[in-house]
């Protein structure tokens, strides 16, 4: 059967081929010079401030640096870092010298860092800070690394491996200073040296099942996918623009958004989770990337403070909620008319100054499902939300939600230049410029997602709406079989059960069992104040808090709400509540958020084994 293949709407971005990463810093310094292009917070406060012609002496200096060490074109060097803007810095250091960065997660265990770092033959390594190099420290004698430039700090006090020596940046951007004096045209000569095809970066995917896979990535195939994806935002400018970024940079997500502030000459402020609601004040950015959780949070306390306000308020509060829920991103006004105005002016302008929000034009958000409601709410409480779709291994956009083509619940249309269709089993296949040049060292492992023609299985599932939006449905690898023959996709139930703010997190389960089971994450602290509101949560420890008849019949009556409109076979009939989340540290995450399902069965098998083997007298839905 002949494939439906999908393209983008026309006029909705720019194809733009054989370019180098290197060349979109160079080509913003000429035509779009900022004064204020890299913001980096200081400790106590305030920011620390590089124009875009500062940043690229910077990144030209520690190139030549890394050159005068003993690197050279082709080499690998590791990246053991924090998300700002001396990850940047090196990040543009390596693709002017042409050495391949190998970005590591730093919530990776030590075994983890040590095969990534020594399947990706880092000779070298970039770390953030004297806390991060002590951690380095304790395994770096296991690899082959014989340097590390530290980007902030002295090391002192820290001892490193025998053979592994220690340089600041500063240390190693004077000896780029000292070549660069030596030999005044060598920054362009690395430049002539580089092309577009060549390797960029080696991003090791953390996956939910064996060791991690290092994704080859190209300057052509980020820096068409910079284009391709986000020049359809017409209201995205060049130096006005303020983006504010808080996403880890080992995903190609936010590596790929830098590469666009850096090429659009826009100023960047760098954030990290714990700092994003003060820095959002602060900073008060145009242009916000986010993932879908961080959202859901908001979310969730923005619901969680009407529901405890009281009298005029909480009416008020809940009639605009419920009317954000009915916005309609294909309609001018949402379809909200006079309505939009007045809920505007009642509540929904104090919740964007509340968020820091005010000036929000763009809010990004791709690495998993956002959920409709959100998807339109966000929309009526003037937080233009676009949700785009793809992976590590397509550089990563594959489609996106822009201006004129957007609805919720869908990650949009193909993104220019980029092709989309579904294979007979559901399966979204994509090809074009933005596709991995494989997997390092692992031929085997790119013959299974490559096909002959050039076509990338993604292993998600998918389907079109009839208006052309990609919808996806699941991991084609979550999938799972009742002993009634029936499928069951688990992500549209858990992405209901936790539409709820008491629900943090949930599996569905049940392959070959009669029917579906879920284990079920609370949201302990919410949890704790809607206990309290009952007068029954006081000295009370999590498991007797769970275990409470009142918490578990609440949790019941979720589940049987959350079924309705499911096909019975993908109900839920039992669940157990767990005190303990899923988190990256106890393996049950992966670093990019993702359930690692083989691991919950391991972990949590005797609780699904209970909950299959439980008398519950007859109850269509129970917790047991």
């Amino acid at each position: 059967m002949a494939l439906d293949i999908r393209t983008a709407p026309p006029n909705s971005g720019e194809i733009v081929l054989d370019r180098t990463l290197n060349s979109l810093l160079d080509e913003a310094v000429e035509k779009y010079p900022n004064p204020k292009a890299f913001n980096q917070p200081l400790e106590g406060g305030g920011w620390k401030t590089l124009s875009n012609t500062e940043f690229k002496t910077a990144a030209d200096e520690m190139a030549l640096g890394l050159y005068a060490l003993g690197m050279g074109r082709g080499d690998h060097i590791g990246f053991f870092m924090n998300s700002d803007m001396y990850f940047t810095m090196a990040d543009f250091a390596c693709v002017i010298g042409g050495i391949i960065n190998v970005p590591l997660y730093t919530t990776y265990m030590p075994e983890n860092l040590v095969y990534v770092t020594n399947h990706g033959k880092c000779k070298a390594m970039v770390v953030s800070n004297d806390e991060m190099l002590a951690n380095a420290a304790s395994w770096l004698g296991e690899t082959k690394v014989s340097f590390v430039v530290l980007a902030e700090g002295t090391g002192a006090g820290v001892t490193l491996p025998e053979g592994v020596e220690l340089h600041t940046l500063e240390d190693v951007r004077s000896k780029g200073r000292g070549r660069l004096t030596a030999n005044p045209n060598e920054p362009q000569q690395m430049r002539d040296r580089v092309d577009a095809k060549d390797l960029a970066t080696l991003i090791y995917t953390s996956g939910t099942t064996g060791l991690p896979k290092g994704v080859m990535l190209s300057h052509e195939n980020i820096s068409s996918n910079v284009f391709a994806a986000f020049t359809g935002f017409k209201v995205l400018r060049h130096q006005e623009e303020i983006m504010l970024t808080f996403l880890p940079m080992t995903h190609v997500f936010a590596r790929v958004l830098s590469f666009l502030s850096v090429a659009a000459g826009q100023c960047i402020y760098y954030s990290d989770p714990d700092h994003i609601v003060e820095h959002l004040g602060e900073v008060k950015p145009t242009f916000f990337a986010s993932v879908p959780r961080v959202l859901e949070k908001v979310y969730d306390k923005v619901l969680l403070g009407v529901r405890e306000a009281s009298g005029l308020k909480k009416i008020i509060g809940s009639w605009a909620l419920d009317t954000a829920k009915t916005y309609d991103l294909s309609k001018p006004d949402g379809g909200m008319g006079m309505l939009s105005g007045l809920a505007d002016k009642l509540v929904y302008s104090k919740l964007r100054e509340k968020l820091g929000m005010t000036r929000v034009n763009v809010c990004a958000v791709g690495g998993a499902a956002l959920r409709a409601d959100l998807a339109s709410s966000f929309f009526a409480f003037g937080i233009p939300v676009f949700q785009g779709y793809g992976l590590t291994e397509t550089s990563p956009v594959i489609t996106m939600n822009i201006p004129g083509h957007n609805r919720a619940g869908s990650v949009g249309q193909p993104i220019a230049g980029v092709e989309v269709a579904i294979a007979e089993d559901g399966e979204i296949l994509s090809r074009g410029p933005h596709i991995m040049m494989g997997y390092y060292d692992a031929p085997d492992k790119t013959a299974e997602v490559m096909g002959d023609d050039g076509w990338f299985h993604t292993g998600d599932i998918g389907e079109f709406t009839n208006e052309g939006f990609l919808r996806i449905t699941d991991r084609k690898k979550a999938l799972f079989k009742l002993s009634t023959g029936k499928y069951v996709i688990p992500q549209p139930m858990e992405n209901t059960l936790t539409e709820d703010p008491l629900v943090e997190q949930a599996v569905v389960l049940g392959n070959s069992q009669k029917y579906a089971s879920a284990l079920i994450f609370p949201n302990m602290e919410t949890l704790r104040n809607w206990a309290e509101s009952k007068d029954m949560a006081a000295g009370m420890s999590d498991e007797a808090l769970l275990a409470d008849p009142s918490v578990r019949s609440k949790f019941e009556k979720l589940v049987a709400e959350a079924n309705e409109g499911a096909d019975h076979w993908c109900q839920i009939k039992r669940f157990r509540l767990v005190p303990e989340p899923m988190t990256v540290e106890n393996k049950l995450l992966t670093p990019t958020m993702k359930v690692v399902r083989r691991k919950v069965n391991e972990v949590y098998g005797g609780d699904v084994e209970a909950i299959y083997a439980a008398s519950v007298d007859g109850k269509e839905v129970a917790c047991v």
